[in-house]
């Protein structure tokens, strides 16, 4: 499934930074979103390793040089990263330039954890021609290319209401139709969902099930908004199997595979026999137990599995295979249209002047080089691939290992894909313009704070913005410093170069904004991802007070009771205790009904973000006793006022004033976060 460069978050500075502890519950959120992703960016808040120096200097692309550049990069990194192995492919002018693979397949360690004996398996090095890598989110490529041969042969329409070829209704919210041009550009408007997104070993997707069974809900117009999703990817590649009436992974193996030569590479979940024994295994490090086989649910979003040879002549395929002869599988024209930026301002607004999606991939232009790319990640396999259609140049890497820090293959990917761009293709002259001056009533109006346009909106999994945060700053020289950066995990200064169009502050990173109103409603960035206004009842800066407040008070109340109940013994207030004995006791099982559920939904939360199945069970249980906790403001309001009507004393009054606005307060925040919502469907 798919991933957009995993790391955990990390801890920035700035606004908001004293609220971190209470978002630990919280923290595999940031993980598990880039575990789904899988784009060519990093998610925000993940929190990616620093690039691996490399040799320096510019140099001709050729095998040798750019085979000594991998060598003097990858070996030690690789090592130090706890990362086994790696395959790279390059490809210049209709040739394989070089296809290296480093480290090792399977270790031949970490089976003591498992059924096989220490001792019985030796170590594989990884062979770029015969290793097959788990590809991620690098599938989704295959599958726009799919759906663009479909459209060639006249069998789908990219602006056509894609309910058309669906054989089950597609829930929607807007009257604007999706059509496949909004799900290959990630602008459907679906919100994020994550439950059952793997499946146990062995097991075969059912994408008509996988779809149709409590999909997420349609909360952004279509066309409007990019949020990333695998599930309208895999949407599109049921529409492949619909229109074609050949199962997705068939089809990907027999139309796109085959007629290039990936012979060693497949769609199909399990891997067909012969293959099963090259597929490399996934580790989180180097010195771990090798995991098992990651049956993605929705395959055409991050299913395939090929090898660093094989992903050579697919980039090939989609350079100029004209010119050098070799098979093709698009018409130029359809090539060029799926390369080309597929959305403008007339839906995006001002985001479309920043980076923007084609129909299945990524701008990641640099150096004032026409890049476009995807990334993927598994949670234990993490890829690249980019092309330069102008240079007939394109570059894959695979990990399979996360590494030790979680984030290493973050800055292995960076070095290994900006390194290429920088020795290979450096910037002009004419691509180092200095910026235009800033104007400093834009980023006055740029700040506040932002939650991503990829997150659950519908389910008790809301509660995850909170640990997204954004929050951009205007500085006094007119730059902005955005904390965390989207694609950096840092605080991150932006320079104005265009009015609301932002760069990096000595980076090439791009933020746009597009204003409604008279006020900024949304920023992009990396062609699939925005940022949204956040709901200021729902911020952290709310939320997060009220909750901690809330729950540290009654916590207290029932640190108190022991104590309480000695008082009671030695002083025995006359009438007091019989009088609103049922009442008190309501509230009591109130008090300790809402800890218990918050305790629960901490444990859930964190299964969930690591996609962990939850029991639908526990989910009405846990809902339950957050509605149990949310009727005991009734009781203890009758506490508070027959206290107040008898004048129980100066303890007792504030003490029940302090425990029902207690219950009032993680009441609002259970119905603010949708943990008592109807739909528990994540």
């Amino acid at each position: 499934m798919t991933a957009d460069r995993t790391a955990p978050r990390g801890e920035p500075e700035g606004p908001g930074r004293a609220h971190r502890p209470a978002l630990r519950a919280l923290g595999a959120a940031g993980a598990v979103l880039a575990l789904v992703g899988g784009c060519g960016t990093a998610m925000p808040g993940t929190s990616p390793a620093p690039p691996v120096p490399a040799p320096g200097g510019t140099a001709e692309p050729t095998e040798e040089d750019v085979g000594a550049w991998l060598d003097g990069l990858l070996p030690a990194s690789l090592e130090a990263a706890g990362i086994a192995g790696a395959a790279v492919a390059v490809v210049r002018d209709g040739e394989i330039l070089t296809a290296r693979g480093y480290g090792r397949a399977d270790t031949g360690t970490g089976y003591e954890y498992g059924e096989t004996a220490a001792g019985d398996i030796t170590a594989e090095p990884v062979d770029p021609d015969r290793t097959l890598f788990r590809m991620g989110s690098v599938t989704k490529v295959f599958t726009a290319t799919a759906v663009m041969q479909l459209v060639e042969a006249g069998e789908l329409d990219l602006d056509a209401d894609i309910g058309e070829y669906l054989d089950f209704p597609l829930e929607t919210s807007f009257d604007e139709p999706v059509t496949l041009r909004h799900l290959l550009t990630h602008t459907a408007g679906f919100e994020e969902a994550v439950a059952g997104m793997m499946l146990p070993e062995g097991a075969e997707p059912d994408l008509r099930a996988h779809l149709s069974t409590d999909p997420p809900e349609q909360v952004y117009e279509p066309g409007t908004v990019p949020a990333y999703s695998n599930y309208g990817y895999t949407l599109a590649g049921y529409i492949v199997e619909r229109a074609s009436g050949t199962p997705y992974a068939e089809y990907i193996d027999e139309n796109v595979l085959a007629p290039i030569g990936m012979d060693d590479s497949s769609a199909r979940q399990p891997l067909p026999e012969d293959l099963e024994p090259l597929l490399s295994q996934g580790y989180e490090t180097d010195d771990g137990r090798p995991q098992d086989f990651e049956t993605v649910t929705g395959a055409p979003a991050g299913g395939l599995s090929a090898t660093a040879t094989d992903m050579a002549r697919f980039m090939l395929a989609h350079l100029d295979p004209e010119r050098s002869g070799g098979p093709s599988l698009l018409e130029p024209e359809t090539r060029e249209l799926m390369q080309a930026p597929a959305l403008d301002e007339e839906t995006l607004g001002g985001l479309a002047e920043g980076p923007r999606m084609t129909l299945g991939l990524f701008e990641e232009d640099r150096n004032g080089r026409r890049i476009v790319g995807h990334g993927g990640d598994t949670n234990f396999f993490h890829t690249h691939m980019q092309l330069y259609p102008e240079e007939g140049t394109g570059v894959f890497v695979a990990f399979n290992s996360t590494g030790k820090d979680g984030a290493a293959t973050v800055g292995l990917r960076e070095a290994v894909m900006s390194g290429f761009a920088d020795r290979y293709f450096p910037a002009g002259e004419g691509d180092r313009e200095a910026p235009p001056p800033k104007d400093e009533g834009r980023a006055e109006e740029m700040a506040g704070t932002y939650v991503p346009s990829r997150s659950m909106h519908s389910n008790f999994l809301r509660t995850v913005d909170l640990a997204q945060e954004t929050r951009v700053a205007a500085r006094p020289d007119g730059t902005i410093l955005v904390s965390p950066g989207p694609e950096t995990g840092a605080p991150t200064a932006y320079e104005e170069i265009e009015p609301w169009v932002w760069r990096e502050v000595g980076g090439r990173r791009i933020l746009t904004a597009r204003v409604e109103d008279g006020r900024v409603d949304a920023l992009g960035y990396a062609s699939a991802f925005s940022l949204l206004p956040a709901d200021p009842e729902r911020s952290s800066a709310v939320a997060l007070p009220v909750l901690a407040a809330s729950t540290g008070l009654l916590l207290l109340v029932v640190l108190s009771w022991p104590v309480g109940a000695v008082l009671r013994r030695r002083l025995r207030p006359p009438g007091r205790e019989r009088a609103g004995r049922a009442a008190r006791a309501a509230t009591r099982a109130a008090v300790g009904a809402t800890l218990a559920a918050f305790a629960g939904w901490a444990a859930v939360i964190g299964m969930a973000m690591s996609l962990q199945e939850v029991s639908p069970l526990l989910l009405r249980a846990l809902q339950v006793a957050q509605a149990a906790g949310m009727a005991g403001t009734v009781p203890a309001a009758l506490v508070l006022f027959g206290d107040v009507r008898r004048k129980a004393g100066w303890a007792r009054c504030p003490g029940g004033a302090l425990v029902l606005a207690a219950l009032v307060g993680c009441g609002w925040f259970a119905v603010s976060f949708n943990l008592v919502a109807p739909d528990i469907s994540y």
